[in-house]
């Protein structure tokens, strides 16, 4: 297990409803540096929606979102826009891929890069030596994130080309592209089969490893998140019902009855 430092995202008593539902009741989770943390629940729990609120896709009702960029100033980011959080250093995928399909492979990355580039309009008219300059270095980057995620031999390719397994390694190469300093992952193992969703496991512990970047991630895959987390909260209906280690988390009853029993018996 990595050496763990200070927290870098600390969500306190999040709420969100919708109308007269709560889909999310007074959660708390933290991640900190050098950790992969695991968000677990069956179907309807509240997972994505939690996600959402925490990356600016929904405001929350109550609650606090806080931030803590490594050598930057802390922030509450609630009701912050997607684009601003992205900005901030954390970045998500979505449980349904959401490339664009024909684009390219290198280009779907450098895409991810335009938070990071200063590039004015006229700029990008007049083309100076500034825009040149950017623009090499977003096709270098772009270059070793697909390098690193195994899919440098696509790079020209059309997104929709690739295989599902690929798909998925290459949102997270885009995710990758905005400099995270936290990667939030929704479900990256959905549709995979097992010899993909190996290489996935290896590629989430790669990434947090050689790249320093923080992972917290929803996913139904148990024996990847038995395999990769230092730690796990489960939900139920909108609540915490546990937090813990794996081994903690595969022994608690109140688990093994919400979520690990409902796949035993499926």
């Amino acid at each position: 297990m990595p050496e763990i430092t200070n927290k870098l995202l600390e969500v306190k008593g999040l709420t969100m409803d919708f109308g007269g539902l709560r889909a999310v009741d007074t959660v708390s989770l933290d991640v900190c540096t050098g950790e992969i943390v695991a968000l677990i629940g069956p179907n309807g729990a509240g997972k994505t929606t939690f996600f959402n609120c925490v990356t600016g896709i929904y405001k929350p009702t109550r609650g606090d979102v806080l931030v803590h960029p490594p050598a930057k100033k802390s922030q509450r980011i609630n009701g912050f826009k997607s684009n601003r959080v992205t900005t901030i250093g954390m970045a998500r995928t979505f449980q349904n891929i959401r490339l664009f399909q024909n684009m390219t492979v290198l280009e779907n990355v450098m895409i991810g890069r335009h938070c990071r580039t200063t590039t004015s309009i006229l700029g990008a008219i007049l083309r100076g030596a500034k825009t040149m300059r950017q623009e090499q270095e977003t096709v270098n980057r772009s270059y070793d994130l697909l390098e690193k995620v195994d899919l440098f031999k696509y790079a020209d390719e059309f997104a929709k080309n690739l295989p599902y397994g690929a798909q998925r390694r290459l949102e997270i190469a885009r995710a990758m592209a905005t400099d995270p300093f936290l990667l939030l992952l929704d479900e990256p193992a959905a549709g995979m089969n097992p010899q993909e969703t190996r290489a996935l496991d290896e590629l989430i512990v790669r990434v947090r490893d050689t790249e320093k970047i923080a992972i917290l991630l929803i996913e139904h895959d148990m024996k990847l998140v038995m395999n990769i987390s230092d730690r796990i909260y489960v939900m139920e209906y909108g609540k915490e019902i546990a937090q813990g280690g794996p081994m903690d988390i595969r022994n608690n009853p109140k688990v093994i009855e919400a979520y690990l029993g409902e796949e035993a018996d499926a």
